[in-house]
């Protein structure tokens, strides 16, 4: 899908006035504290439920109002839209004039990634980074992976509270028997996702980065040792287990490690490279999720010119020709977006003042 026209009630500084956008290409550009991320944070918010940018949802609301609104007209129009009020904390969600509880209906109907100058939080920042990045490509990817994920989860949550409380200790067993084969079987589907993401990737990294795209490797750890069973290594930890409360094996301490000649790529690779890199990853899945005709989705990149040069753009261009998605794409400057401008008019330029987005090549 792509988003034709956006409205925002009493979101961030924006002005609320409508934006229509460009289906292929959108640039905005407009000085630091403009505006700029927040457009991109409006769209992150739908598609996620959330923000990119904080955690307090009263930070998204602007001074002295007590909702906000979120709402767009996609290029078949369809509608869709998200209100959140700060008194009674209550989400609602609409869908062609349909109302909906659950988030997840959003999601369906709207696949979101964003690149920002944040995004390398998906090298260092821990596995939970990455676990967050493969799991929003299994969603839209994997449809069988969001109620096998609920399930687990619930399981998880019931060994979990054996493992803490005596008076539920004779229910250990139980729980981790359905622990071990719901772990199977979400880590088998993410094994088969991640083979895809890894074939998927080859293609953008020797288009990002042709000249090491050959020595980049990625290894999937599912959550417990290679070649054991789930079971035997539960059993060989049941003190340590007990000791912390918690489920320290399983499908939701997976990992994914991104590496350059065997060494985690963020030693060896310039912040440039990362962020190719990050582009790269983000396109590839990008790519599955198109793939599947659910959902085509909608890649937003906040601060282009931060760490790419001349050169890195210019693989940049070549590499956004290849998609065929909605992409928005921020700056400072127009001279940052050189020369990812095309030079054929399948773009739209806007430029954001205080929080007015006004459309630039009309």
């Amino acid at each position: 899908m792509s988003v034709h026209r956006l409205i925002t009630q009493n979101f961030r500084n924006l002005s609320g006035a409508p934006v229509v956008f460009h289906p292929d290409i959108n640039f905005v550009i407009g000085d630091n504290g403009s505006g700029k991320s927040s457009l991109l944070e409006a769209i992150f918010y739908l598609g996620h439920g959330k923000s990119y940018r904080t955690s307090k949802v009263e930070h998204l609301v602007c001074h002295q109002a007590s909702q906000f609104v979120v709402s767009i007209k996609d290029g078949k129009d369809r509608r869709l839209g998200v209100s959140r009020n700060l008194v009674n904390n209550q989400t609602e969600i609409k869908i062609d004039g349909e109302k909906f509880s659950r988030l997840s209906e959003l999601a369906k109907n709207i696949a979101v990634q964003i690149i920002t100058p944040e995004s390398f939080k998906l090298f260092f920042g821990g596995p939970k980074e990455r676990r967050r990045f493969v799991d929003l490509g299994m969603f839209h990817v994997k449809h069988e992976f969001a109620n096998l994920w609920r399930d687990f989860s619930r399981i998880l949550k019931q060994r979990n509270a054996c493992l803490r409380s005596q008076q539920q200790a004779s229910m250990l067993d139980y729980w981790t028997q359905l622990f071990c084969q719901h772990s199977e079987q979400v880590a088998n589907l993410r094994e088969l996702y991640i083979s895809d993401l890894i074939a998927e990737l080859k293609i953008w990294t020797h288009l990002l980065l042709p000249k090491i795209a050959d020595q980049i490797s990625v290894q999937y750890l599912r959550g417990w040792h290679q070649k054991k069973s789930l079971a035997d290594v539960l059993q060989a930890n049941k003190e340590r287990e007990i000791n912390f409360g918690s489920s320290l094996y399983g499908a939701h301490k997976f990992d994914v490690k991104f590496l350059l000649h065997k060494a985690p790529v963020d030693m060896l690779l310039s912040r440039g490279q990362q962020k190719l890199f990050l582009l790269a990853l983000t396109f590839a899945q990008a790519k599955l999720i198109e793939r599947v005709n659910r959902v085509k989705p909608i890649i937003l990149i906040d601060d282009v010119g931060a760490e790419l040069d001349l050169d890195s753009r210019s693989q940049l261009s070549k590499a956004i020709e290849q998609l065929n998605c909605q992409v928005l794409i921020t700056a400072i400057d127009e001279g940052a977006l050189q020369p990812l401008v095309p030079s054929i008019k399948n773009y739209k330029m806007f430029h954001v003042k205080h929080g007015e987005i006004s459309a630039m090549n009309e």
